[in-house]
């Protein structure tokens, strides 16, 4: 089998951050990386639900929503893909990511789309933790640049 894009990004150079990680026609994944690779502290599962939950609900509301495809975990559980068309810059995406993840880490009230007839795994949640997680990341690209969206090599 082909090797896959994401499997040819070198991992032990990867930083957290929020990355182009691969173009498709008109749509574009974003790599928001969230922990180090490899690091031995990975996201734990009720807190990555909880900021997918939060985080595909607000850019979902936001002016951009007509440019959402997806937003969901990584498997390794060091960060998230966010899939938009190309009509969104950017320099919106960063200031995107940014809002949301500021929007999570001050979240109060009901997480979205939180009970048993709207999702498969509604008792699996930590917003606590994924306000921490969301205050972090918010600092990691606080200052970031179009021209940080690039892997280094």
């Amino acid at each position: 089998m082909n090797k896959i894009e994401s499997f040819k990004i070198n991992h032990d150079i990867l930083e957290r951050g929020l990355y182009v990680s691969r173009i498709d026609g008109d749509i574009v994944t974003y790599d928001i990386r969230v922990k180090l690779p490899n690091g031995g502290d990975y996201l734990k599962t009720d807190v990555m639900h909880t900021i997918e939950h939060i985080f595909a609900t607000f850019v979902r509301n936001s002016k951009y929503s007509e440019n959402v495809i997806y937003f969901g975990p990584m498997g390794c559980r060091t960060g998230f893909y966010l899939l938009l068309r190309d009509a969104v810059s950017k320099d919106e995406v960063i200031s995107l990511t940014k809002d949301a993840f500021s929007f999570i880490a001050n979240f109060e009230g009901e997480i979205p789309g939180n009970t048993k007839i709207e999702c498969g795994n509604y008792l699996e949640h930590d917003l606590d933790g994924a306000k921490k997680e969301a205050s972090v990341m918010f600092k990691v690209i606080e200052n970031w640049t179009t021209a940080d969206m690039n892997y280094k090599e």
